[in-house]
């Protein structure tokens, strides 16, 4: 049924409207909560600051860090890091019209990326416009990726290496919000620009999603014609937590010239599942999201560039002291735990029938410090399991890294 993506957005319409009325007899003070608030709301769900009579709101973020790293008992030494810097901006336009963006700058300038700018136009609860330079909503992550809300300096290996983090496109579509008692469901579906030959002509000589962020023209055009179709619906119950489940697909190859056939349609499918929880009786946080990639590879390729790709990630954070300090009035200490895992080449090699390697594992501790939740100091150390192609045996990574990131 991916194929057909407006035959999806048609259910998710009538799911919507036949429940509007519901929707609009919750009690407003209870939809206003924090504990209505999605991954999908990440956008919205920023600090921001506004003086009088200005019509836009400005915020941002910062993070910042030093690593110590050494593979196979190689010492690299230090390095001191500005990760990056994030700027928002938003403005009210008009009753139910609003503006948002988000602006990055990574590696001292080096890179400025326009990561989301969007004008959303609101309808109904269940129903409203979204256009311009959006989100694609695969996974969690790739929407609620701001640092200050994690315990850890580096970004999950699934969402980086094998989908492309912050993956934005110019599109539009539809999303919305729907309450009955202690339920939220909410929806998006978006049609985008997308990917590229890249993601299997790139210089990591692998099937390699991610290639396809260095492709500025699909800010102009796409590449093919064929639009990129995301879409994701969750669900949330107030007391056990959000769970979404997430598509992203469409053609990736340049197929045509000038009406000249140049090669078959060729497909790219993504499927993600993500979850939220926290146990309430201990204050444990819960996170994690898993991917399953599916390429069409020409047969023309080797066996190296990989037409299944799976991997995960999930994080435990462990509240283990909560007090008044220093004039900050609820500084938290917390515990946590990450695992990372990717296969890039899912399958076994057709002469041997031996498994293609080509995966990671990583196991990665953290101590973390927040004296308000809109800042974080954190202390990590990461131990990292990478294998080739061939299954020789892993190449051991490790790394200590202090840093903080701060919305400001």
């Amino acid at each position: 049924m991916f194929t057909y993506p407006k035959y999806i957005i048609t259910i998710l319409l009538y799911i919507g409207l036949n429940s509007t009325v519901q929707a609009q007899q919750t009690n407003k003070s209870v939809n206003d909560s924090t504990e209505n608030k999605m991954n999908m709301d990440a956008v919205y769900d920023r600090p921001f600051l506004s003086a009088q009579k200005m019509p836009v709101a400005v915020g941002g973020y910062l993070e910042a860090n030093v690593i110590y790293a050494g593979e196979e008992g190689i010492n690299e030494g230090y390095s001191f890091q500005a990760r990056r810097l994030t700027m928002f901006m938003s403005a009210s336009i008009s009753r139910r019209i609003k503006f948002m963006s988000e602006i990055e700058f990574e590696e001292g300038g080096k890179d400025i990326n326009i990561e989301f700018a969007a004008l959303d136009a609101t309808i109904l609860p269940i129903f409203n416009f979204r256009g311009g330079i959006i989100m694609n909503p695969i996974g969690a992550f790739n929407e609620n990726h701001d640092g200050p809300k994690w315990e850890f300096v580096e970004r999950p290996d699934v969402a980086v290496n094998m989908l492309p983090a912050t993956w934005s496109n110019p599109g539009f579509g539809i999303f919305g919000k729907t309450y009955k008692r202690n339920w939220i469901f909410g929806y998006e579906a978006y049609l985008s620009n997308g990917f590229d030959d890249s993601i299997i002509d790139n210089e990591e000589d692998k099937t390699f999603l991610p290639a396809s962020k260095q492709n500025a023209a699909r800010f102009e055009e796409s590449n093919n014609g064929e639009p990129l179709f995301t879409g994701k619906i969750a669900i949330k119950n107030r007391n056990l937590g959000e769970i979404g489940l997430s598509y992203m697909g469409g053609i990736f190859n340049t197929y045509e010239d000038d009406d000249m056939q140049l090669d078959d349609k060729r497909r790219l499918d993504v499927f993600a599942v993500d979850f939220n929880t926290t146990i309430r009786k201990t204050g444990t946080y819960l996170v994690g999201e898993a991917a399953w990639v599916n390429v069409d590879v020409p047969e023309t390729y080797t066996q190296q560039f990989g037409n299944k790709q799976f991997g995960f990630f999930v994080d435990v954070v462990q509240p283990v002291w909560r007090r008044s300090f220093m004039g900050w009035d609820n500084a938290t200490l917390n515990l946590a735990l990450r695992v990372d895992h990717v296969d890039w080449n899912v399958g076994t090699f057709d002469q041997t029938g031996t498994n293609i390697g080509d995966e990671l594992w990583a196991v990665t501790p953290s101590i973390s410090f927040r004296p308000t939740s809109q800042t974080v100091f954190r202390i990590n150390y990461r131990q990292q399991w990478k294998r080739d192609i061939l299954n020789n045996p892993y190449e051991r990574y490790a790394a200590i890294m202090f840093g903080f990131s701060t919305y400001y």
